[in-house]
């Protein structure tokens, strides 16, 4: 039956309205191509992810939304950490970064956020299409891309174009059908979150922070949002989740009594929603791209949210895309070269910040996160990859890996005393 339906053609098909899909769909119609963009939801949708780093706002600079971002957001001028084991707080201010060329972010509530890049996207000549899901998705040697999908009231629309961007964030749509998909044995967490009210904000200067509470088997985040709301969410590592008996939910106020710094700044708090939960944060398929389709965002690769690095790797990950969407148009050879090209930097990004993300319950990464040294700079270099910048500079790199030599000793040292 579905053979019957006239396709609607277009240059460029992007799954999913997020960040990625927005802000691809955006640089392609700027380009002059027609661009179609799905997503199954509609705006404003609720979403965790909430703070943005200093090298987000380049491009939210150049996609032309920054003042909107800026009128809905918290001034963020850094992260601190936080621990009950004697170290207090250590704040990392965003202007000792290396280099700094932007030394704020913003706290943002994602249905804004996201709405802001989407209706932006529209605004640019994007035809963009709400409450309808993508459902089957074919791609015929040297012929245009065959999608099906679902509108709410159940009827199939049909779509050929003549390259596909998924942007469908945690679904996957694409590499759960062409690709395998990987979760990272080694940082195998879960998260439960929501938002709240009269959580104990930071003094002045520091009441933008997020805050990054470290507890026995896992952190809190505490993410300050406009109109005194607060969201709060637990992560925990394998071992949390598989030693707590009863409901998941109930395990979020168990380390919540366990830390002192964390219950005395909820002591005062109203719960405005249920606590949801979420797992397997890291994973990655095998390959981001295959003949007419390329991956962005979250569909082809996420990380632990502890740095925020999920928003500012999903939208350089659409600048990607888009150059190989682009590439692809003019021919398929072309695009192949670029999707190799960009997917090498793609995995670079992530490698530079992963190491950092895979060792936030380590003992001896702890310490020096809490203890920090600026000896060759590396308390710097730090603040500059909590900034997002994941590029490889080697002025951020060369600090970074005196980082990690000293980190390497410690475990060394640590290592040989209970060996």
């Amino acid at each position: 039956m579905t053979e019957a339906i006239a396709p609607e053609l277009c240059d460029v098909l992007v799954i999913g309205g997020g960040p990625a899909g927005s802000t691809a769909a955006t640089l392609l119609a700027r380009r002059g191509y027609s661009v179609v963009m799905l997503e199954k939801e509609h705006h404003p949708r609720f979403h965790i992810g909430e703070s943005l780093l200093p090298c987000n706002l380049p491009l939210l600079r150049d996609l032309g939304v920054l003042p909107q971002v800026k009128e809905i957001g918290v001034f963020k001028p850094g992260a601190e950490f936080v621990s009950d084991g004697g170290e207090g707080r250590v704040a990392f201010p965003f202007r000792w970064a290396i280099g700094a060329r932007e030394t704020h972010a913003y706290q943002v509530r994602r249905s804004e956020f996201d709405e802001i890049l989407f209706r932006n996207a529209a605004a640019h000549g994007v035809s963009t299409r709400e409450g309808i899901r993508v459902t089957e998705a074919r791609f015929p040697p040297g012929q245009r891309a065959d999608i099906l999908a679902v509108d709410g009231q159940k009827r199939v629309r049909r779509f050929a174009p003549r390259f596909v961007l998924d942007g469908s964030g945690r679904d996957g749509f694409l590499s759960h059908r062409f690709h395998e998909r990987r979760a990272n044995k080694h940082n195998s967490t879960a998260a439960i979150f929501t938002h709240f009210r009269h959580v104990e904000r930071r003094e002045s200067g520091m009441e933008g922070y997020i805050s990054i509470h470290l507890v026995e088997d896992g952190w809190f985040w505490m993410i300050p949002l406009r109109d005194d709301v607060m969201s709060v969410g637990f992560v925990g590592d394998r071992k949390a989740f598989r030693e707590h008996a009863g409901p998941r939910t109930d395990l979020f106020w168990k380390k919540v009594a366990e830390s002192p710094s964390v219950s005395r700044r909820l002591a005062n708090a109203t719960q405005l929603n249920p606590l949801s939960t979420t797992g397997n944060y890291s994973y990655r398929a095998d390959r981001n791209w295959g003949a007419g389709y390329y991956m962005i965002g979250d569909a082809y690769a996420f990380l632990d949210p502890v740095f925020s690095s999920g928003v500012l790797l999903a939208m350089r990950s659409a600048y990607r895309g888009a150059r190989v969407a682009s590439a692809w148009l003019r021919s398929a050879e072309a695009g192949r070269r670029a999707a190799r090209r960009e997917e090498r930097r793609t995995k670079a990004e992530m490698r530079r910040v992963a190491w950092m993300i895979y060792g936030i319950n380590d003992p001896d990464q702890r310490k020096l996160l809490l203890n920090p040294r600026n000896f060759l700079r590396m308390r710097d270099g730090v603040i500059s990859l909590l900034a997002g910048d994941f590029g490889g500079r080697w002025i951020v790199q060369l600090p970074l890996a005196a980082f990690r030599l000293v980190l390497r000793t410690m475990r060394w040292r640590r290592a040989r005393a209970t060996g």
